[in-house]
C-alpha cells in the first residue's frame, strides 16, 4: 500500500483515502498537526511509521469510522474522547445543546439523559459555568468516557448509573431534561451499514418501533422538571409528528419541533405546565 522512505507529501497523495481522510490518520500515526504535516511535508516516512500508518489505512478500509480509530471526535468546538462503548457524536446534535442553552435560566439545574460520551452533558456544562448538571447513562463503559470528557474540558458534571429515571432520586427537579435516545426502529437497513455497524447497537435502536425510549423520558419527565421546565429530545427524521403527539398527551405546553441544518425536524420539546397546589 505504501512503501518506507516516501515523504509524506506523497504519502497524502498515494494513500488510497480521500485527502482528508488520509491527513487525519497520517497525522495520527506520526503525531502531527496539520500544520506540521504542511511544514515537515519533505519529510520522508520510516519503516515503522509506514507500517502503523498502513494498519490504520486497513482498518478505514475495512469500514470501522475514524473517530473510532484516532479514539477522538469534535462536537460543539470541544474535542470528544471516543471509544466503541459510546455513539459517535453528531453535528446535528449540536442543535439539541443550542436549544437547550437558550432556555436555561441562570443558576439552573439540568439533565442529559443517556448521556454516551457526555458530548451534551459536556458543551452545556463547560458553556454554562453556573449550570448544575446532571448526567445519565445505563452503561459504566459510557459513563467512564463521558467522565474522562468532563474532565478533560474542566466541565463540571454529576454523572449517575442509571437506566432513566430509575436510580434518580424523588428530590432531583430540573429546569430542563435533554435527551438523544435511541430511535432507530428495529431491522432498519441503516444499522448494517457505514459507521453504525461499529457503534453500540443499544445507544442506536430501542429493538422496537423506535419510539418506546422516546415515551418513557416523555412519561416520566413530568416527575422531575420544575414548572415551565423544558424537555428536549432529538429524534428520527421521521418522528417528529409522532413525538409532539406523546409530548401533548402528557400535557406539555409550547410542543414544537426544531430543524436541523439540513432542513429536517430533529429535535421536539415541550414545557411542563405549573404545578396545580
Amino acid at each position: 500500500m505504501l512503501r518506507p522512505g516516501i515523504s509524506l507529501a506523497e504519502a497524502l497523495r498515494s494513500a488510497p483515502l480521500d485527502k482528508l481522510e488520509n491527513r487525519i490518520l497520517l497525522g495520527h500515526a506520526l503525531q502531527l498537526s496539520r500544520i506540521q504535516l504542511i511544514t515537515q511535508s519533505e519529510r520522508l516516512l520510516s519503516e515503522a511509521e509506514t507500517a502503523s500508518l498502513t494498519v490504520l489505512l486497513q482498518r478505514r478500509l475495512q469500514g470501522e469510522p475514524i473517530a473510532y480509530i484516532v479514539g477522538e471526535r469534535e462536537f460543539f468546538g470541544l474535542p470528544l474522547l471516543v471509544t466503541p462503548d459510546v455513539l459517535i457524536p453528531r453535528p446535528e446534535t449540536e442543535l439539541l445543546v443550542e436549544l437547550a442553552l437558550e432556555r436555561l435560566p441562570p443558576g439552573a439545574k439540568a439533565l442529559d439523559m443517556g448521556t454516551g460520551s457526555g458530548a451534551i452533558a459536556v458543551a452545556i456544562a463547560h458553556t454554562r459555568a453556573d449550570v448544575s448538571m446532571v448526567a445519565l447513562d445505563v452503561s459504566p463503559a459510557a459513563l467512564q468516557v463521558a467522565a474522562a470528557n468532563a474532565e478533560r474540558h474542566s466541565a463540571a458534571v454529576e454523572f449517575v448509573c442509571s437506566d432513566w429515571y430509575a436510580a434518580l432520586e424523588q428530590a432531583h427537579t430540573f429546569e430542563l431534561i435533554a435527551a438523544n435516545p435511541p430511535y432507530i426502529v428495529a431491522g432498519d437497513v441503516h444499522l448494517a451499514q457505514g459507521d453504525l455497524r461499529f457503534e453500540p447497537v443499544g445507544a442506536l435502536t430501542d429493538h422496537a418501533d423506535g419510539l418506546s425510549a422516546l415515551r418513557i423520558i416523555i412519561a416520566g419527565a413530568g416527575h422531575y422538571l420544575k414548572s415551565h421546565g423544558w424537555l428536549l429530545m432529538e429524534h428520527g427524521y421521521d418522528q417528529a409528528e409522532a413525538v409532539r403527539e406523546l409530548l401533548t398527551q402528557q400535557g406539555f405546553t409550547e410542543v414544537q419541533s426544531w430543524q436541523d441544518l439540513a432542513g429536517i425536524a430533529r429535535v421536539s420539546g415541550g414545557r411542563r405546565p405549573a404545578k396545580v397546589r
